[in-house]
């Protein structure tokens, strides 16, 4: 049998949308997909190690993930819950997949609020973070003065009061400007204080959101929206890579990136491989829900590659604005460097989003090339946010019939809420103490790929997905390929796993206790979910233990939602003869 109906087992049947609708242009998937690259919380943390590890898990995981997304939401034409009707008792990661974008997205709107907050007082007739601004928005503290790159010391002064191995760590202004909006030092004890322009910035990022779903109410519109705006960002991106490279570089510091060494390549491997989860978005499963706007036949082995060459193409963008900033930082030490027993280092931390601003101060007219740099900033946040959502808010219909008559109030509701719970983030706390649920975030998302190769490949079955792939493709997938799905990538996720896990508790252990407790509620609670939901399908399922269990295993309602598509499907696995009656609904049926 090609499929089953949960009508048969005791259960509510999937009943598709079909409403929909699809893609403006094929093409817009892959834009939109490509548009997850631009994923901000791992690229703060810095851009490190070499592009061979890139494409190294490129090819052993990363395409062949996005292959296997793709397929459930394109065969499915549904999000990435309803799609787990391939195997129902899987069905929790689905659930667990919509706390983790919730969870991702109620502190993702930072990356849309800080560059807007740049961009904002980019407009000053003088940048407050060049050498010319810093000393009127800056005054000092405390009686020691600080250091920041704007007055480093020359070398006759250090060796006046030098002391045998001296250490000297100088600021960045714009990183001390971000500092300045919280009226405190960024340090891990700082006492809790809000900013009411990060409030702004960030109640104005949701606001602008909100108008976009309001305004782009329609797979359609909100298609054509999406494409415009991330050409718009790419070449937003592009012209500021061009510009940063007209910087006089020492482009041997450059090419490192790209030629590394050995030692260099291994150093890098860990925080390389947790940006290359980026390619999958800021939560998990986006690519599934962006997948099912997909017409049947479309061709996912060429977008995926696509997809991930267009995501590079982004990653490399980012690394060369990054390796030309911290190599700015470093050509200002370089006159220290025959000082014996001197170490001087510029704290170039948060590149390319923080440190970026007094490298843009240094260049000509620096307000137009600041709002170039942090509209573009701006604007990439935002689509990402959008397109989360986007993703979220179609799952969710899919799932859940009765809200797709109120999809107004359910999408400005939702976006209601994230707004409250990233106002934490207009912090000090909340801005510094992120990047450890963004951790927890990347540790998630890889243990969900995990189990999305045991539900699609060993549940599910070898045998039925490559016979679903070549039918929706209309071509050959290889048995090579399969097994390179099977054996190669859970081996590769298996160890991206443990350096997420160590990732997760470095950043915790210098974490505050808020971040804490949401971190407990919205990534580790959510995985009870997963054996909850497993003994609640397996309750609700008639039948003997031993039939109860298959019947959860086994694919139900599992078909091509087009109906010409349908009808060849069952056709070709020579099950004509099912007949389920998919609407015949009565009080015994369990919700």
């Amino acid at each position: 049998m090609v499929y089953e109906s949960s009508y048969d087992s005791g259960r509510r049947p999937f009943k598709p949308d079909l409403t929909r609708g699809y893609w403006a242009a094929p093409s817009d998937f892959i834009y939109t997909c490509i548009s997850l690259g631009f994923r901000m919380d791992v690229v703060w943390m810095g851009l490190t190690g070499a592009i061979i590890t890139y494409i190294l898990c490129m090819f052993l995981f990363v395409v062949p993930i996005i292959v296997i997304q793709s397929f459930m939401g394109q065969f499915s034409s549904s999000g990435f819950i309803s799609t787990f009707r391939m195997s129902p008792i899987f069905k929790g990661l689905g659930y667990i997949s919509l706390f983790v974008n919730l969870a991702v997205l109620s502190y993702y709107s930072l990356f849309a609020a800080v560059p807007l907050l740049y961009l904002f007082h980019s407009l000053r007739p003088t940048l407050p973070w060049s050498c010319e601004g810093i000393e009127k928005w800056f005054p000092n503290s405390t009686e020691a003065e600080v250091k920041h790159s704007c007055k480093m010391l020359d070398v006759v002064d250090i060796k006046a009061g030098m002391m045998s191995n001296t250490h000297i760590r100088y600021e960045v202004p714009s990183v001390l400007f971000f500092q300045s909006v919280f009226d405190v030092s960024y340090e891990y004890k700082s006492p809790f204080l809000f900013s009411w322009e990060l409030l702004v910035c960030t109640l104005l990022s949701w606001a602008i959101v909100a108008g976009v779903f309001y305004r782009f109410y329609n797979t359609e519109l909100m298609s054509k929206f999406l494409r415009y705006t991330i050409w718009t960002s790419l070449i937003l991106l592009l012209i500021c890579v061009g510009r940063f490279m007209l910087l006089p570089n020492d482009w041997s510091y450059i090419f490192s990136y790209f030629m590394a060494k050995p030692v260099d390549i291994v150093r890098g491997i860990p925080s390389t491989v947790l940006i290359i989860v980026s390619a999958f978005g800021p939560g998990w499963g986006s690519i599934i829900a962006l997948a099912s706007f997909n017409r049947f036949r479309a061709n996912i082995m060429h977008y995926s590659w696509i997809i991930c060459l267009g995501q590079m193409g982004i990653f490399l963008a980012y690394a060369i604005i990054t390796q030309i900033i911290q190599g700015y930082f470093k050509s200002l030490t370089t006159q220290y460097a025959h000082v014996e027993g001197l170490y001087v280092e510029v704290n170039d931390h948060y590149a390319p989003y923080l440190t970026s601003g007094s490298v843009i101060a240094t260049m000509s007219w620096p307000n137009l090339w600041s709002i170039i740099f942090y509209a573009m900033l701006t604007l990439t946040a935002l689509i990402t946010m959008i397109t989360c959502l986007f993703s979220i808010y179609q799952s969710i219909f899919d799932e859940f019939e009765m809200l797709r008559s109120r999809k107004t109030e359910v999408t400005l509701g939702l976006i209601g809420v994230l707004a409250f719970l990233s106002l934490y983030t207009c912090s000090n706390h909340g801005a510094l103490f992120f990047s450890a649920m963004s951790m927890d975030s990347l540790f998630t998302q890889t243990a969900l790929n995990l189990l999305l190769l045991l539900v699609v490949l060993w549940v599910y079955g070898r045998v039925r997905f490559q016979r679903d792939i070549e039918f929706m493709l209309g071509q050959r997938f290889a048995t090579w390929k399969v097994n390179m799905l099977r054996f190669v990538a859970p081996i590769c996720l298996c160890l991206l796993l443990l350096v997420a896990i160590l990732a997760s508790f470095v950043r915790h252990s210098n974490s505050s206790i808020v971040i804490l407790i949401a971190a407990v509620f919205l990534i580790v609670l959510p995985w009870l979910y997963l054996p909850g939901y497993m003994i609640y399908v397996f309750l609700q399922t008639t039948g003997s233990f031993k039939m109860r269990f298959q019947r959860c295993s086994r694919p139900m309602d599992w078909y091509p939602v087009e109906m010409e598509e349908r009808q060849r499907y069952e056709e070709a696995m020579g099950n004509m003869e099912i007949t389920h009656q998919l609407n015949q609904i009565t009080d015994e049926v369990v919700p």
